[in-house]
C-alpha cells in the first residue's frame, strides 16, 4: 500500500518552468505542499521539468497524478515572436479574434485602435462544420479541404509539413 498519494502540477512558461506538489499521507492523513522553480530550458523543455522535480525533491516513480501545462505558446504568438502561424477554424469564426467583440479595454474612448492580429487574416482558412448552441454536431466537420489548406500554408508559411492527410484526417487531429 502506497505511504502517500502524490498530486504534482507543472508549467514551463517562458522564463521558468514552475512546481506545485501536493501531497497526502495516507496514514495520517496529513497534507504537505511544495512549490519549486527552475529555468525554463528551450529546446528541450522537459529538461526543465525534470530540474524542477529534482529542486522539488520529487520522485517521478511515486507521482500518482501529474498535470502539465505551458505558456511558451501563448506567450509567443502575444509577444508577437516566434514563427508565422495560420489558424483553422470551422465555417463561421475565421475572423473572431479579430473581431474581439467585448475585450475593448477602453470602451467608450471613439480613438481606440485595436491591435494587429495574431494572425493574419490571409493565414486563417475554414473548415465546414458547425455545432449548435447546445453543443450538438449541426453540421459535420469536412476534412475534405485540409490537404489543399495544409498545401496553401506550406507555400505561404516557408515550413515543412509532414504526415500524412488521408491518416490524420481519418482521427480528426493535425500536427504540423
Amino acid at each position: 500500500m502506497k505511504k502517500s498519494n502524490i498530486r504534482v502540477a507543472t508549467d514551463v512558461g517562458g522564463t521558468f518552468t514552475d512546481l506545485v506538489c501536493f501531497e497526502t499521507d495516507a496514514e495520517t492523513g496529513k497534507h504537505s505542499v511544495v512549490t519549486a522553480k527552475s529555468d525554463t530550458t528551450p529546446p528541450d523543455f522537459e529538461t526543465g521539468v525534470l530540474n524542477v522535480l529534482a529542486k522539488g525533491n520529487v520522485d517521478p516513480s511515486e507521482v500518482s497524478f501529474l498535470a502539465h501545462g505551458t505558456t511558451v505558446i501563448i506567450n509567443s504568438l502575444t509577444e508577437r515572436k516566434g514563427v508565422k502561424v495560420g489558424l483553422i477554424t470551422t465555417k463561421g469564426f475565421r475572423d473572431s479574434l479579430e473581431i474581439a467583440r467585448g475585450n475593448r479595454p477602453d470602451f467608450f474612448n471613439l480613438h481606440y485602435q485595436k491591435p494587429i492580429p495574431f494572425v493574419p487574416r490571409y493565414l486563417r482558412r475554414e473548415l465546414p462544420g458547425r455545432m449548435s448552441y447546445r453543443g450538438e454536431e449541426s453540421e459535420p466537420l469536412d476534412m475534405a479541404l485540409l490537404p489543399n489548406i495544409l498545401s496553401d500554408f506550406k507555400s505561404r508559411l516557408f515550413i515543412p509539413i509532414k504526415g500524412d492527410f488521408k491518416r490524420k484526417a481519418r482521427s480528426n487531429s493535425i500536427s504540423l
